[in-house]
C-alpha cells in the first residue's frame, strides 16, 4: 500500500469512529479535521453506505445509525480485544527486526484502531489508569491536571497543568505543552500520581510540537556530542536498557565497544556512566566528565554525612 492510500484508510477508519457518537459530527467540521473538502467527506460517506452503513442526518450533524446498520457493534468490527492486541504485541516483539521498527508498528497498530486496547498490554499495570485517562484527554483534547507529578530536575511535588498531545515510546513519558512554562516537554507517566481532566480545551494547539529524544529518552535544546568507550559488559546492559543504542556503536573486539551519538541532557548518560564507572571510560566531551565527576563527589559527600 503507497503512502497515500495508508493515509487515506487511517482517513476513512478514524472518520467512521468519529460517526459512531451519540450525536453525530458536522460536515464542515469533519472537513477541517482531516485538511480535506466537504466534497471528500461526502466521497467517504458513500464508500460507508456502499458497505452497509447507515450515515443518519439530523440538522447537520453526521453519526452512524447502528439499528439500521449491517454492524452492530462497530467497537467490534475496528478494535481489537485485549487478548488480540496481547498476541499481536508479542508476535512483533518476536519479529527479528530493528526495535525502531517494532516500535513503529506497535505505533501504527495505535493509530489505526483502538489507542487503549493496543496501549494494554504494553503498558505496565500501575500506570495503566493514567494512560487511560491521557488517551481520553488527547482524544478530547482537553487540559489535563497531572497531580503530585514527582520532577527528576526540581526535586519537588507539584501539581501541573498541560495540554497532553502525544507519548514516547511505549507510552512511558507523556508529550504536552505547559502554559505556565510556555514550553513542550516530556513528563515520565511512572512519575505522574493521578490525573485531573478539565473542562478547558486545548488552547495552545499551534505550540504543540514535539522535541527530539536522545538515546537515553532525554531531550532538551542543546545538542551534545558523546563518545564513550565500553567494556562488554557495559555494551549489553545499554543495548537491554537503551535498544536504540547499539545504532550508534561499534566493535573494537571481543570485549571493546564505541558508542558515539548526539545527547540533549547529561543526565540521562550521565546516570548510565555513574552506574559502571569501571565498564566505561569517557572520551568526549569534557563537559561530561565534569559532569560524573561533580555527580560522585556529590553523592559520597551525602552519604558520609
Amino acid at each position: 500500500m503507497s503512502e497515500a492510500s495508508q493515509k487515506k484508510f487511517r482517513q476513512m477508519l478514524e472518520l467512521l469512529l468519529m460517526l459512531d457518537n451519540k450525536f453525530g459530527r458536522e460536515k464542515k467540521a469533519l472537513a477541517k479535521y482531516f485538511n480535506c473538502s466537504t466534497r471528500t467527506i461526502d466521497r467517504y460517506f458513500n464508500t460507508f453506505k456502499e458497505v452497509g452503513f447507515v450515515i443518519e442526518n439530523n440538522k447537520g450533524f453526521f453519526k452512524i445509525n447502528r439499528k439500521e446498520s449491517d454492524f452492530k457493534d462497530l467497537s467490534e468490527l475496528l478494535h481489537f480485544s485485549e487478548d488480540e492486541s496481547l498476541i499481536l504485541t508479542k508476535a512483533i516483539e518476536s519479529i527479528d527486526a530493528t526495535n525502531e521498527l517494532k516500535e513503529q508498528l506497535k505505533k501504527k497498530l495505535y493509530s489505526i484502531y483502538n489507542f487503549d486496547r493496543v496501549a494494554s498490554p504494553i503498558v505496565k499495570k500501575h500506570n495503566k489508569a493514567i494512560v487511560q485517562k491521557l488517551i481520553k484527554a488527547i482524544s478530547e483534547k482537553k487540559q489535563v491536571r497531572l497531580i503530585k507529578y514527582r520532577s527528576a530536575n526540581s526535586q519537588n511535588v507539584t501539581d501541573r497543568i498541560v495540554e497532553p498531545f502525544d507519548f514516547t515510546q511505549n507510552y512511558t513519558a507523556l508529550w504536552a505543552y505547559e502554559p505556565e512554562s510556555d514550553t513542550c516537554k516530556t513528563f515520565k507517566v511512572s512519575r505522574i500520581t493521578n490525573i485531573e481532566i478539565l473542562h478547558q480545551e486545548h488552547i495552545f494547539m499551534e505550540k504543540h510540537r514535539k522535541g527530539k529524544l536522545d538515546v537515553f529518552r532525554m531531550t532538551g535544546k542543546k545538542a551534545i556530542k558523546v563518545k564513550l568507550k565500553l567494556s562488554l559488559k557495559a555494551y549489553n546492559l545499554l543495548i537491554e536498557e537503551f535498544p536504540r543504542a547499539e545504532l550508534y556503536t561499534q566493535m573494537l573486539n571481543d570485549n571493546l565497544y564505541v558508542f558515539e551519538t548526539t545527547v540533549f541532557s547529561l543526565y540521562g548518560i550521565g546516570r548510565f556512566v555513574l552506574g559502571l564507572p569501571s565498564d566505561i571510560k569517557i572520551i568526549t566531551p569534557q563537559e561530561l566528565k565534569n559532569y560524573v565527576i561533580k555527580e560522585m563527589k556529590e553523592g559520597i559527600g551525602k552519604f558520609e554525612k
